[in-house]
């Protein structure tokens, strides 16, 4: 828990939401602009479980699943004489993400000792680092392809390492209301990436929240997992309300335990209502109550209180004495750095100058895996069509991998076969007509083109096919031929409708043209 939280002050813009719980209401709170003299200020603290095999300080097994108490050792649960020795991939892990971030790198970083009593930390303090983190002063750009606010920054204050707590298991379903504790988890790697109050409303904040998650899922640092506990956000908030008197901060409040991102956007909308409502009912000036710590109720879409929020002098740092610090060289961090490869923002301006694509499609596939990103650029620069393959991989294949739960390299068409499809339909090889249904033989069969062609008895037809069967039309359909001929192009249209029983094959835009050409020589 990071202890920085700055409060800077800016013109109001948001009001309360009368019932924060619902989806109108979050709308509300992260969107309307009315008369309501506040702004709200939220800063997030990310904890990001990094993906080593083995613990920060020991080789204890950080896998998920494990039977309580199975994975500890003297060092994790910390027996006297025991000594910690650091894990050099979490560092590198983190270093990745810092770069990533646009942080600075100091060539000196040291851990640290933050004391705290309670049942999950076995040895009364957690190791993570204090006034000399691993990084500082970095930012993350988001922005909204809907368009909903403005491009920005948000400042990262800082990313830092340290070691997890346990995990208190609180039967209460029984009836008995008893506690155990599982300590697998004390000692796994986490990453706190720690931002400036540089948000202003819960939409911000989710958008803050995935293209971070995204950009820690393309560098392969973390699986992300928020059901397993491989990412963490605690959410510090406050209101600054415009009075005749001058801007008044409500205090800061931490709220913590919410497990996914739209209940991180539900939450901030609750808390920005109950502050400005308990400020309404008491006229509460900064220094009157102390900042605190709530808790996130996700089914009664509330927030509690837990306790007074602690200070940096709560915690009683110190130098750990069993750690040596950690030193790195510049030539070090640009070789690093040279190895993070296209991240998602550079990818997406790519794909809108390079292939033409509008934001939100460009922000659907790149929000997808970094595998599906290269899938679409072979199919796009297979087929020479950035928006034709955004079509048909936004639409059709998305579709296919959410109802069956693929990923992209577990579906069976692959970026070639995809591309041939669409050429065949470009070529009139297939027709336009049947090329979903196509591609959904493709899919099902794990077929090549022309085996799932076979399989459809869909046959590619000549030109000379289709004119043998347009003066056959003409002739059935003398009153569609004078029709044409005085000016009703659109008779030729139930001609087509009569190619099409006749064979199936054919396309109808060639059908049509050659019908015309035929009119037009008569």
């Amino acid at each position: 828990m990071s202890d920085k939280v700055s409060n800077p002050t800016s013109t109001p813009t948001h009001t309360p939401a009368s019932n924060a719980g619902s989806d109108a209401a979050g709308n509300s709170a992260s969107n309307s602009a009315s008369t309501a003299p506040y702004e709200l200020v939220i800063g997030l603290e990310v904890h990001v479980q990094l993906a080593t095999q083995s613990k920060l300080f020991c080789r204890c097994s950080t896998r998920f699943g494990a039977e309580p108490n199975t994975q500890t050792c003297p060092v994790c649960i910390g027996l006297p004489g025991a000594l910690p020795v650091m894990n050099r991939e979490a560092y590198q892990l983190a270093l990745r993400t810092a770069l990533a971030l646009h942080c600075e790198i100091p060539a000196f970083t040291k851990w640290d000792r933050k004391n705290y009593y309670y049942p999950d930390l076995p040895k009364g303090y957690q190791i993570s680092q204090f006034d000399l983190p691993m990084s500082r002063n970095g930012w993350l750009e988001i922005r909204d392809p809907k368009g909903e606010f403005a491009p920005k920054r948000v400042r990262i204050t800082r990313a830092h390492l340290e070691e997890d707590a346990g995990k208190s298991m609180h039967d209460e379903v029984a009836g008995r209301a008893d506690s155990r504790i599982d300590l697998n988890r004390t000692g796994t790697p986490l990453l706190e990436i720690v931002s400036e109050p540089d948000l202003r409303s819960p939409r911000e904040a989710k958008a803050y929240l995935t293209e971070l998650r995204l950009l820690l899922v393309y560098l392969g640092v973390s699986d992300c997992n928020m059901q397993e506990g491989s990412l963490r956000v605690d959410a510090n908030v406050n209101l600054h309300i415009a009075t005749p008197e001058g801007t008044i901060a409500t205090p800061i409040v931490e709220v913590k335990n919410v497990n996914s991102f739209r209940a991180v956007e539900r939450a901030l909308a609750f808390e920005a209502e109950r502050q400005y409502e308990a400020w309404l009912e008491t006229g509460q000036r900064k220094g009157d109550v102390p900042k605190q710590t709530r808790g996130w109720d996700d089914q009664r879409q509330i927030t509690y209180g837990q306790r007074h929020k602690e200070e940096s002098s709560d915690y009683r740092y110190f130098p750990d004495p069993d750690l040596a610090p950690v030193t790195i060289t510049v030539e070090q961090v640009e070789r690093i750095r040279a190895g993070l490869g296209e991240l998602p923002a550079a990818t997406r301006t790519r794909l809108e100058s390079d292939y033409q694509l509008p934001a939100y499609d460009a922000d659907v596939i790149v929000n997808q895996e970094s595998a599906f990103v290269a899938y679409y650029l072979a199919v796009a620069d297979g087929c020479g069509d950035g928006k034709q393959a955004a079509n048909w991989l936004t639409q059709e294949v998305l579709r296919l991998m959410n109802e069956r739960n693929w990923t992209i390299g577990q579906f069976p068409v692959p970026a070639s076969g995809l591309v041939e499809l669409l050429a065949a339909v470009k070529s009139g090889k297939a027709p336009a007509t049947r090329a979903k249904e196509l591609f959904g033989a493709m899919v099902d069969g794990s077929l090549a083109l022309d085996a799932a062609m076979e399989r459809l008895g869909i046959a590619a037809v000549s030109s000379s096919e289709i004119e043998s069967l347009c003066r056959q039309l003409l002739a059935d359909n003398p009153r569609i031929v004078a029709d044409v001929k005085s000016g009703k192009a659109q008779a030729a249209a139930s001609l087509i409708g009569q190619a099409k029983k006749r064979n199936p094959n054919v396309n109808p835009n060639d059908v049509r043209a050659t019908c015309l050409k035929l009119i037009e020589q008569m």
